[in-house]
């Protein structure tokens, strides 16, 4: 027999029985690869178990059988359906595989049942720990105090109005029927909570989402005693728990009367009976349905259902008026939608039955200009700083201004000395209503508001501020944006170089417009279009400067083209204007000022070129404490490079001229050394100067509007002051000059930086080459005649005296010679004069500035 059929032999000193025994012992993990059992040999026949056996071996056997190491045997064990002996059966012992890993029904249930009743127990406690909101301390606001640039009090507002808290029976039922309709239908029925809207506003918070308010009425009433608090995942933690409680604990109209109670309605008016005198001046007891109609409307945001207006350019009386209007009508649909008006009486109330609101109390208490100037300050400090204005009007903060008394007194007093001396209503009806007048002063070194005139003031029912109002077009005004774009990019003429305001442009009227190709541009009748200019005076060819001295439109209609319209925007925009203010439209009139910028903005871009080419943002607020303690984030803004010094020192030059021989020349009356620009636009409807010295930059805007009309338009000025055109260089230089003369008294006479020569002369298309006169003899005489030998080096300047060899910018006088051809002037040594200015000379803004931020040419 061979080995491989040989039986293994029996174990000694237990037999046949020892065996059986063993047998029947339940296998454990690894038995097959035991110590005391026979495991098969690679090679060869079994291995010969040990020789001591009998029952003690086989209980041995039997209990290493759940510790052994054999794999396949734990595998078999795993499935066996053994029970695993801990607490939690995970990963499970009794499967195999991936299925070790898949929870059973008991595990699953048993979570979340455990889960479950940890949150109940949490919810139990912390609605058991949270207390009931207090509508006596919600309402309770402070004072804002507003001082002056010197820390003197300007004003403090706010903490006046009536905060009386008014049982529910002292509201009207047709206001809670306006609000319960408009914010919460379910409100009477529901429990406080609305549980989705809970779900979406706990995920925003916790993923770092846009936050979200309660949407129920109980939320938000719960909301209004947290206005002091941070959006966090916490608050909005607690106010449920609150929320809660109160729909489980509270009446219905206690919750109503609560949160009607803390609401606030804008005009710094917290509370029902607040708002109803601060709106209508009659107690909320007396309130008509459509009087609660608009205080329900004002609830969904007082910053932009006020028509009184709000922060914000999207906030204006007017959009704020429509707002309202809309929202209104709505709530009063609304409340016949959902069965708490009837459709009669909804009749009653249309469009011309919207409520007529008193005098705001905050009108009376801020006469002149202090409304406009707390109102700035107000927009600045809460832009900063993230508050809103229910925040703000809840009160306690102690805000130091930017704003001299003495020169927003000198401002105010030049706008009415003109304001009374020019207009007359009564006189001239049809001309002399609705001119307005708007203001705004900058220090030329810091960005530092220091003086404005926004209207005749909020006791005067007016509320729009003229000196931050947008949609007023800045006309010529614009056309030093479009020269400083030449200087710093150059123009198609100038092979990427920068140019100076030498180059020549034709000048004559109506004359026809290129595009970037060379091809007429094409008006709406698709004939070539001809721009045309204040007077139709034939200028032909004339320099930039001169183009500039007197505001000619085609000069520079034909120089954006040039130019491009985005290099131009740039340039406009590194001196701290708005994009949203610029108009879209790549047209030739872009050039002449269809922008629309406010006073402010013009007032601090101009203040760039007076830092030669430093630019600060404008700021209005110096430092801000809140119960007593400071608030970062309040100092000086930054100085920031916007163009080369060069470039700024130049258009400053420029401007200079304006003053001393162009449109502007009502500003020499200062007496000091000032530059500027004015800026009329199409058929009168607004008028600009904007000017500066080395200390102050300014800007004057004068134009008619209504503003009780639905669309505030612009009126034609024609004849306004018994006046036929009025002009930038007229009513608005008289006032910036008057106000510039009390505003620089006693600070020394200083002048703006020397302008060094820059960038090379590049005409327009088609302008007529000079030709450049004959060198003087080598021998110098008196009595000897130029030689008639054309000579590549001009031999004078444009003021006649000889050009130096080293002198790489001087130019010849140009005589026309008939040519139409284009391109450089031939500089000292024959080939371009100058060197191109975009990548910046490397020096300082003057006075003050740093050398960072340079724009470049991309070329």
């Amino acid at each position: 027999m061979s080995e491989h059929r040989r039986k293994p032999s029996q174990p000694q000193g237990g037999g046949r029985a020892a065996a059986r025994r063993a047998a029947q012992q339940r296998p454990g993990r690894g038995a097959g690869t035991g110590r005391d059992v026979p495991t098969p040999s690679p090679s060869g026949p079994y291995t010969e178990p040990s020789a001591h056996g009998g029952r003690a071996a086989g209980r041995r056997a039997a209990q290493r059988g759940s510790g052994g190491r054999g794999r396949s045997a734990g595998t078999a064990a795993r499935g066996s359906g053994r029970p695993d002996k801990r607490l939690i059966n995970y990963p499970r012992s009794d499967r195999e595989g991936w299925k070790r890993f898949l929870p059973s029904w008991k595990l699953v249930s048993g979570t979340a049942l455990g889960f479950f009743a940890i949150i109940i127990a949490g919810a139990g406690i912390g609605i058991a720990m949270v207390n009931e909101p207090d509508p006596n301390k919600a309402a309770k606001a402070q004072n804002n105090v507003f001082n002056w640039a010197d820390g003197t009090q300007m004003v403090a507002t706010g903490g006046s109005m009536n905060r009386q808290i008014v049982p529910i029976s002292s509201i009207p039922r047709s206001m809670r029927d306006a609000v319960i309709a408009a914010e919460n239908e379910s409100f009477e029925t529901d429990k406080g909570v609305d549980p989705m809207g809970i779900a979406r506003a706990v995920w925003n918070m916790a993923t770092g989402g846009s936050t979200q308010g309660g949407s129920t009425i109980t939320q938000q009433y719960v909301k209004n005693t947290y206005l002091d608090s941070e959006q966090t995942l916490k608050r909005k933690v607690t106010e449920l728990f609150i929320a809660i409680k109160l729909g489980t604990t509270v009446e219905k109209d206690t919750v109503l009367a609560g949160y009607l109670n803390t609401a606030y309605y804008g005009r710094d008016a917290y509370g029902i009976q607040a708002a109803a005198r601060a709106y209508f001046g009659k107690d909320s007891k007396d309130l008509n349905p459509a009087e609660c109609a608009f205080l329900a409307s004002v609830l969904k945001g007082p910053n932009l259902y006020n028509p009184d207006g709000g922060i914000g350019a999207a906030a204006t009386p007017q959009l704020n008026e429509e707002r309202a209007r809309k929202r209104w009508a709505w709530v009063l649909d609304r409340e016949v939608e959902v069965g708490r008006m009837d459709k009669a009486e909804r009749a009653k109330y249309t469009d011309k039955e919207f409520p007529a609101r008193v005098e705001s109390e905050q009108a009376r208490g801020m006469t002149g200009q202090i409304g406009y100037l707390v109102d700035t300050a107000k927009a600045y400090v809460m832009k900063t700083k993230g508050i809103t204005a229910e925040q703000m009007a809840l009160g306690g903060y102690e805000i130091t201004t930017t704003f001299k008394k003495e020169k927003v007194d000198a401002l105010s007093k030049a706008v009415e000395d003109t304001r009374n001396g020019l207009i007359d209503e009564k006189k001239r009806p049809d001309t002399d209503t609705f001119v307005q007048f708007g203001a705004a002063s900058v220090d030329a070194k810091t960005g530092a508001l220091v003086a404005l005139y926004g209207g005749p003031g909020w006791d005067h029912k007016y509320f729009s501020n003229n000196a931050n109002t947008t949609g007023v077009p800045v006309g010529s005004t614009w056309k030093p944006y479009v020269l400083a774009a030449a200087m710093q990019y150059g123009t198609q003429n100038s092979n990427g170089r920068g140019i100076t305001a030498d180059s020549k442009y034709q000048a004559n009227d109506l004359t026809v417009i290129n595009n970037r190709e060379g091809r007429p541009l094409r008006g709406k009748d698709g004939t070539p279009f001809k721009q045309k200019n204040e007077s139709p005076t034939a200028y032909g060819y004339v320099t930039l400067n001169e183009a500039m001295e007197k505001s000619i439109n085609v000069p520079f209609a034909q120089l954006v083209f040039d130019v491009g319209h985005d290099k131009v925007r740039k340039v406009a925009e590194a001196t701290g204007l708005r994009p949203e203010s610029m108009t879209p439209d790549n047209d030739a009139s872009f050039a002449l000022g269809t922008s629309t910028p406010s006073a402010i903005r013009m007032a601090d871009s101009y203040a760039t070129f007076a830092a030669s080419g430093t630019h600060h943002e404008p700021f209005s607020v110096t430092k801000v404490e809140k119960d007593g303690e400071a608030l970062p984030g309040f100092e000086p803004t930054k100085a920031e490079r916007a163009m080369d010094n060069a470039i700024a020192d130049n258009i400053t030059k420029v401007l200079k001229n304006v003053v001393q021989n162009g449109t502007a020349t009502k500003v020499k009356k200062l007496g000091r050394p000032a530059a500027g620009k004015t800026g009329t636009t199409d058929e009168n409807k607004s008028a600009w100067f904007v000017g500066y010295t080395p200390e102050l930059s300014t800007s004057v805007v004068l134009f008619r509007s209504d503003p009780n009309s639905a669309d505030k338009a612009l009126q034609s000025m024609k004849g306004v002051g018994d006046i036929p055109s009025i002009h930038g260089g007229d009513i608005p230089a008289e006032i910036w000059t008057e106000y510039m003369k009390e505003a620089v008294k006693g600070t020394p006479v200083t002048d703006f930086p020397e302008a060094e020569k820059i960038g090379v002369t590049a005409d327009a298309s088609g302008a007529p080459s000079p030709t450049p006169s004959a060198p003087p003899s080598p021998t110098p005489s008196p009595s000897m005649q130029p030689s008639n030998t054309p000579s590549g080096r001009p031999s004078s300047s444009k003021s006649g005296k000889p050009c130096k060899p080293w002198e790489l910018y001087c130019e010849p006088d140009p005589t026309p010679t008939g040519s139409t051809s284009g391109g450089l002037i031939g500089g000292a040594d024959g080939g371009p004069s100058g060197s191109p200015t975009s990548t910046g000379t490397g020096k300082p803004g003057r006075p003050g500035g740093s050398t960072t931020g340079t724009l470049t040419a991309p070329e």
